[in-house]
């Protein structure tokens, strides 16, 4: 299960340097959405993975019984400016996937660049029809698959992604990430 989580903990950061590559303007410190000062708490408060997917979400999806939320590590880095969240989802002790929700605070980009960097970084990766701002699916050498959506939460690039067992499908894991998109 731990193993899951370091997975896509790693994922967030390549996808974090990858989209590095953009060229960043100014950091925009102004938000239009009506938070106090301190946005970026309640701002990552609002995108709690265990909260946007519960687990009883992810156990109707995967038609799994007794599946427990547990919140995973928390994956700042201050080089980007990401910030990862994860919630691990599990049955009897086993992973049976993770959720993480990735804010990249005083970052400019557009959610399609997000996808690209990550179509170049994952040899095979195929978008998915279905998400307003695109979504990537791909199946990782440690046999894991993903589907990664990105999308701005006011004006914050915000990158979403479901990892579980390769044999998930983009068809099982799109429900999963559209649900935490919609909650969010």
């Amino acid at each position: 299960m731990r193993t899951l989580a370091v997975v896509f903990v790693a994922f967030a950061a390549l996808t974090a340097c990858s989209s590095g590559d953009e060229p960043s303007k100014a950091p925009s410190t102004s938000k239009s959405a009506p938070k106090p000062a301190p946005s970026s708490n309640a701002a990552a408060a609002s995108l709690d993975p265990c909260v946007l997917l519960p687990a009883a979400a992810v156990s109707k999806a995967l038609f799994l019984d007794n599946l427990k939320a547990v919140p995973g590590p928390v994956q700042d880095t201050t080089a980007n400016g990401g910030k990862a969240r994860s919630c691990e989802y599990q049955v009897d002790g086993k992973a049976a996937g993770a959720l993480a929700v990735t804010r990249f605070e005083g970052r400019q980009g557009k959610p399609a660049e997000m996808l690209a960097a990550i179509k170049k970084a994952k040899p095979g990766a195929q978008d998915v029809p279905g998400f307003a701002d695109g979504a990537v699916y791909y199946v990782d050498n440690q046999k894991t698959a993903t589907l990664a959506s990105a999308e701005l939460v006011s004006g914050t690039p915000v990158l979403i992604n479901y990892t579980g067992p390769a044999k998930m499908t983009p068809e099982q894991l799109a429900p999963l990430v559209k649900q935490a998109i919609d909650a969010g």
